[in-house]
This record gives C-alpha cells, structure tokens and sequence, in this order.
C-alpha cells in the first residue's frame, strides 16, 4: 500500500507539473533523449535547460499575443451587448469546467483521465508504427488539456449511453482522442519536412488536418504544376518605394497591426477602457492605440526567439527517443515552431485574410438572425490562419496565402457557430474554435450522435486509414523523409523524371 502511494504521488506530480506544462514536457523528452543517447551529464542538463527555456519564451510571446487582443475582444462583445460565444481554446477550456458537472453530472477532472489515457494510445500507435503508420508523438501538453477538455463534452453528448459506464466512456474517449493526436499530426509531416527543409519536427496543435488541406489546395490550385505556372510569393512581391518596409517582417507587423486594430479601437471607444480600469481619464487614447499595436510585433519577436531556442534541442535530443523507444518518428509541435522558418511575411498575410473572413461570417451570422454569435478569438484566428498562410504560401505563393486563410476564417466561425450552439457549449460562453474542431471534430460528432457505437468505429477506422493510405501512395519515401531527409529530397526527384 505504501509503494502504491509513492508511485501515486509520483504520477500526481508528473501529471500535474510536467504532462500538463508545455515547457517541462518539452524538457523532460529532451532529457530523456540525451539520456538515452547516453550524452555526458552537462551537456544533457545544458540541453534541457535550453529547450525549457525555449518555450518559456515562447509562451511568453504567444501569451502575451493572447492578452493584448482580449480587452479589444472584451470591448466589442460589451460595446455592442452581444450575448457570445468566444471561439478561443482557453473560453473554450472554460466553458466546459463551468458546465460539465451542471449539464452530464461529471467532474472536470475525469478530462485529465482522459489526456492520460489517449496520450497511451498515441505513445502505442507511434511505437507500432511500422504497423499503424503514425510517426509523430503529440508533446504540446497545453493543447492536450483544452483538447481532452472539448472531447469530453463532445462524446459525452454524442453518446449518452456511456455516461453510467465510466470506463467504456474513457476507453472510447481516448481511442478516438488518441488516434485523432497520433493521426493529426502525422498528417503534417510532409508540410513541415518540406517548410523546414529537414528539421525534423511536425505540428501539434488545432489545425492539423487544416494544414495538410492548405498544403494539398494550394499546391492543386495555385502549384506551379510541374513548371508550367509561375507562382509568386510574398516574398517575391516588388513593392515600389515606401512599400518595400513591408519586406522587413517586424516592420510589417507593426503598420499592419496598427492600421487594423485602430479602426477596431476606434469603434470601441476610450470610454468604454475607462469604464472597465483599463486606462484613465488622463490617458492619451490614440498613443495608447498605437502602443497596443506595436506590442503585436514585439511578442510575435519573442515568439520566434523562443522557437530558435528550442526546437534544435528538441529535434536533437528525440533522436535518442526516435532511436532507442520510438524508431522513425518524430515530436509534434506547437504550431508558432514553424514560424521560424519560410516566409516570416506569410504569417501576418495569413493571419489578416484569415481575420477579414471571421468578420465576414460573424456579420453573416449577425444580419441572418443566427442564435449563436460567435466573438472572434485570438488564439484560432492568429495560429490557425498564419499557420496555413504559411505553409499555402510554399506551395501556392500569394494567392494560396490569402484565400486558403480567407476560407478557413469562414469555416472557424460557421462551424464554431453550429457545433457549440448544437451541443450547448455556447451557453457557457466559450468554444475551442480552431479550425480542426470547427471541421473534423463535428463531423465526428454528428457520426457518433446518430449511428452510436457504429459511428464510433467507423471514426476510428477512418483515423487509422489516413496514414495507411498516404503510406501506400510512396511507402519508399514515407519513413525515408522523417529518417534522411536529404535522401527523401533525391528519392522525389527520381521520381519525377
């Protein structure tokens, strides 16, 4: 009994300080992949100091990107006294510990159940992977809990049946959330191989399937089709005279930013700040404006810092995870990682055009008589949309860049719209809101709501099929890119010729 509460208290604390806590979680596989690589014991400290550090900084930067758009969101739902739903994974996260004992009689913390037992079944589908195909550990905690979180609700309500029977409902619960973490992110391989040109990393986080869908799209409707269509992309754009300030990333940022978020704070109105003790009487509205704006560029700066910080010590260090328990795979990632690399540009585009189809579709919403409004949030309009734009702009150039985010925006907020107002999320004020959860993951509701267990196969299957059948399109080439990229480069090129 004694042992028991040992290893209790063990796993309580990994739990609760490390699985939990993208920083640490981080450090703990990079230590655990120096180890095994049998690393001398500075260089192994060294290493997980810096991958720790590195997503420190990088939550600092994308914190504080989160906290300097919320009072502008805050503003226009009171400014306007719109009764909303925020599409942002931590409304979201919310929204379910308020309702979830009110609404199905459970407690919050069965969610954490759930995140342990489905990052099991993800470690087991990479393990097997010369069997299931799937090559990518999920290793961004943070997302972990708000996805555990929504998926709990989710099924839950899919599946009332499974509510007196906790053990079937978490076995069902982290199967599918497990395989969509292991599927998911497999999924963005080749797009970040090909971005990164070989860095060894995928992405994990809310928009994996929008990342191949950007990646396929933009290379089918705006590629270069094998030579035939010149593809310009925003790098290549020539902007003549004051325009070419738009080529400096930081720059960009800044003057974009500010141009559209002074209208918005312009709308909204000082009083409005002052009524709520954000600013004071004294203040000087437009200079605390234009304050505000610029702040968008410093954290993305932050952001980016955090990822160079860390990603080498990631990347190194799970080849001894890779070699040793996990052979052929690689760590999924917070989507900011790839920010580092391609057209920095690209983020902002995508961003913006992602922004201006939100809006679009809240107006929609709004002149239709929707009964779910939806408040656009941060988080999915800025890491959904610059995630894409980035990965649409390799491929597919300025065009891809803009209308693929343009399109999602649209889609993050009809679907938001309809799956948070249909399963009663909304009523608590907050949904996840990014694109996997508008689009997947309601499809996957409305299958398990209305065929029951056969949805629930029928999920399953499909989840596990995506890898068989990328597999089978090159199964030379399909562990190849994540083992020697180079060799993966000169194996596409033969077969070309």
């Amino acid at each position: 009994m004694a042992v028991l509460n040992v290893l209790n208290a063990i796993w309580t604390f990994f739990a609760t300080y490390v699985l939990q806590k993208a920083p640490y979680m981080v450090g703990f596989l990079t230590l655990l992949g120096y180890c095994l690589m049998g690393k001398k014991w500075y260089d192994t400290l060294a290493g997980t100091l810096k991958a720790i550090i590195g997503m420190l900084i990088l939550n600092v930067g994308s914190g504080g990107l989160t906290s300097n758009f919320r009072p502008i969101l805050a503003g226009l739902k009171d400014r306007f006294n719109l009764t909303a739903c925020v599409i942002d994974p931590y409304y979201g996260q919310n929204a379910v510990t308020a309702g979830v004992e009110e609404v199905f009689g459970k407690g919050f913390s069965q969610a954490m159940t759930l995140l342990l037992i489905a990052f099991i079944v993800n470690i087991l589908l990479v393990r097997f992977n010369k069997i299931t195909k799937c090559r990518t550990l999920f290793t961004t905690g943070h997302v972990q809990v708000q996805q555990a979180a929504t998926a709990y609700w989710l099924i839950m309500f899919a599946l009332p049946g499974l509510l007196s029977n906790n053990t079937a409902l978490m076995i069902v619960m982290a199967v599918i959330l497990g395989a969509y973490w292991a599927v998911g992110s497999n999924m963005t391989v080749k797009p970040m191989q090909e971005l990164t040109e070989g860095a060894g990393f995928a992405i994990a986080h809310q928009q994996m399937f929008g990342i191949r869908l950007a990646y396929i799209l933009s290379d089918k409707l705006f590629g270069d089709k094998g030579g035939k269509r010149k593809v310009k992309k925003v790098g290549d754009m020539e902007m003549p005279g004051f325009f070419s300030i738009f080529n400096e990333n930081m720059v960009c940022t800044a003057i974009l930013m500010t141009a559209f978020f002074g209208v918005i704070l312009a709308v909204i109105g000082k009083p409005y700040f002052i009524e709520t003790q954000v600013l004071t009487e004294s203040t000087n509205y437009v200079w605390w404006c234009f304050d505000k704006s610029l702040n968008f560029a410093v954290y993305l700066a932050i952001l980016q810092l955090g990822v160079r910080t860390f990603v080498t010590e990631l990347t190194a260090s799970f080849q001894g995870i890779a070699d040793k328990l996990l052979p052929s795979s690689i760590p999924g990632v917070d989507c900011a990682v790839c920010y580092g690399f391609g057209d920095s540009n690209a983020v902002t585009f995508g961003f913006l055009a992602g922004l201006v189809g939100q809006i679009i579709a809240i107006v929609i919403l709004i002149v239709a008589g929707s009964p779910t409004i939806i408040i656009c949030g941060f988080v999915p309009v800025f890491f959904d949309n610059a995630t894409m734009g980035l990965v649409a702009n390799e491929k597919g150039g300025l065009k891809a860049c803009l209308i693929i985010p343009f399109c999602s925006g649209l889609i993050q907020v009809f679907g938001a719209a309809f799956i948070a107002g249909w399963v009663g999320l909304a009523n608590y004020g907050g949904y996840l809101g990014m694109f996997d959860w508008d689009t997947v993951w309601p499809l996957f509701t409305v299958m398990m709501r209305y065929l029951g267990y056969i949805g629930v196969a029928l999920v399953v299957i499909i989840l596990l099929a995506l890898p068989q059948i990328e597999y089978l399109m090159d199964p030379e080439g399909y562990f190849l890119i994540t083992e020697d990229y180079d060799a993966y480069v000169e194996h596409v090129a033969k077969r070309k010729k």
